[in-house]
């Protein structure tokens, strides 16, 4: 059969006979640690931040603007990396953000005082905010629609992995210096040529370019049984951020940006202070990262139990029951009066709370069409990461004025029930095509 006569399909009916074969598996894995060195470069400095501020003579507030640095630069990065990806393609954008990533983070391995280094990071933020952007749009693109939300969800646990590899880092490198641990993040920037090797470009954004033959070769290789039809998508000019509120859209975005701003405050404000809130509880240092280490690996399961239940329940049901518990989880670690108390409560929190960022990273990926879908991803990630930026500063703001450990984590905790209650409206798209 030829594409003259070959049968006329949407394009995401391409994908709804595709098996998952080893050609997503390798996929998976390259953008698996493509998300591991996003976690790992947001949270390698918190864990060697007393070398970090001894060395820079700086103080805790001083600290907690090199912390927010990244998430700073990346909040612009993302608003232009997005709508780029819509423009030229998912995988050139993921390949050059991650590689100039590594160029600037070596650089500011060497920054030889606090306000180079904030510079640098700002810099590093909105490089690596192509990478961060495109991440999941990309492999939701390249997934068979029947395991789409199971295997984007198990992309998520590279998060936790990617804290643990932060804290071993801290631990079996941070004597020699947080120049170090730098140094291997800027080494991390070269698996960009991984992700050119074994991620193909994905045939939604070929498509909707016009590229069908491009796209037939791709689902080809992906083993879709449909790869020779001719394609037809959704008619959305590419990359136009107003889209986003026209129209159907308009709620949804207005509501997702919302959820996205107060999921991140309640989880940001937790991690990055964790140690310092732990220590107030009587926990030294080695036992505060040894507690990250634990609740690192608590999200895990967390993971694969969303994973498992979302195919079956939908998105929506299990993030509510999810959010719900890790709120449930952070008001016992927030009122824990014994150490049983402190770790349970922690492990509860971090097991549902990772569990429900699984789903969301899934479910906030699959509300736009093809044309829109970096855009609006990359909107969610500036919600995000305008959380990221504001919550270390706040909560260290909280401790400065001597609020308390109760206190500042049952205010961190409020965030989590904005969050349910945010996410009752938005639609179920568990099963659906993407656009």
């Amino acid at each position: 059969m030829t594409a003259i006569d070959s049968p006329s399909l949407p394009i995401g009916a391409a994908f709804d006979r595709m098996p998952f074969t080893r050609r997503h598996v390798l996929i998976a894995l390259a953008l698996f640690v493509a998300f591991v060195i996003e976690s790992w470069e947001q949270l390698a400095l918190v864990y060697v931040s007393g070398d970090l501020g001894a060395k820079l003579g700086i103080d805790e507030a001083g600290v907690g603007i090199v912390l927010s640095a990244v998430a700073f630069g990346m909040i612009p990065g993302v608003l232009v990396w997005g709508p780029v990806a819509d423009r030229i393609g998912r995988r050139p954008t993921a390949f050059w953000s991650l590689l100039a990533y590594g160029v600037v983070a070596l650089a500011s391995a060497f920054a030889p005082n606090a306000t180079v280094l904030v510079a640098l990071r700002v810099a590093s933020g909105l490089a690596l905010a192509g990478v961060y952007t495109i991440t999941f749009p990309l492999f939701l693109e390249l997934l068979p629609t029947r395991h789409r939300g199971r295997a984007a969800v198990y992309l998520s646990i590279g998060w936790p992995i990617g804290m643990l590899a932060a804290i071993g880092a801290s631990m079996g490198l941070g004597g020699l210096g947080w120049h170090v641990v730098v140094i291997a993040s800027a080494v991390a920037g070269l698996w960009a040529f991984a992700i050119r090797a074994w991620v193909p470009e994905s045939p939604y954004w070929l498509a909707a370019r016009g590229r069908q033959e491009e796209a037939r070769a791709v689902l080809r290789s992906l083993g879709s049984p449909d790869a020779e039809a001719t394609f037809t998508v959704a008619r959305h000019r590419a990359g136009r951020p107003l889209d986003l509120f026209r129209g159907g859209l308009a709620r949804i975005t207005l509501v997702m940006l919302a959820l996205n701003f107060v999921f991140n405050w309640g989880y940001w404000g937790l991690q990055t202070w964790l140690p310092t809130l732990l220590q107030e509880r009587g926990l030294t240092l080695s036992a505060s990262l040894g507690f990250a280490a634990l609740s690192a690996l608590m999200m895990i399961p967390g993971y694969v139990s969303a994973s498992l239940l979302t195919g079956r329940f939908g998105r929506k049901p299990v993030f509510l029951v999810y959010v719900v518990a890790a709120a449930l989880g952070g008001l016992w670690f927030a009122t824990a009066g014994s150490s049983f108390g402190l770790y349970a409560g922690n492990f509860v929190l971090a097991f549902f709370s990772m569990g429900a960022w699984g789903v969301w990273n899934t479910w906030n990926g699959e509300f736009y069409p093809t044309a829109l879908r970096g855009t609006g991803y990359s909107w969610a990630t500036a919600a995000q990461l305008v959380a990221t930026t504001v919550a270390p500063s706040a909560v260290g703001a909280l401790l400065a004025n001597a609020t308390g450990f109760t206190a500042t984590m049952l205010i961190i905790n409020a965030f989590m029930v904005a969050t349910a209650l945010l996410a009752v409206p938005l639609p179920e798209t568990e099963g659906r095509e993407l656009e």
